[in-house]
């Protein structure tokens, strides 16, 4: 199993809390903080389109 370093979960103004790790090869991961099983996992480039369109609303529904 891989070991994947997670940073300080973020939690929106709802009750949605989430978490960002990488692990020792430079995979990137989004996972949640109630479920430490519970994990999408890509490359950085990915992962940060993703929330650039969730920040923008063009991708609202994966909320």
């Amino acid at each position: 199993m891989t070991d994947i370093r997670w940073d300080k979960a973020f939690c929106s103004e709802g009750a949605n809390c989430f978490r960002f790790g990488l692990d020792d090869q430079g995979r990137a991961y989004i996972g949640s903080t109630t479920d430490a099983t519970a994990h999408v996992s890509d490359s950085v480039e990915a992962l940060r389109a993703l929330i650039s369109a969730v920040k923008s609303g063009a991708a609202d529904h994966l909320l």
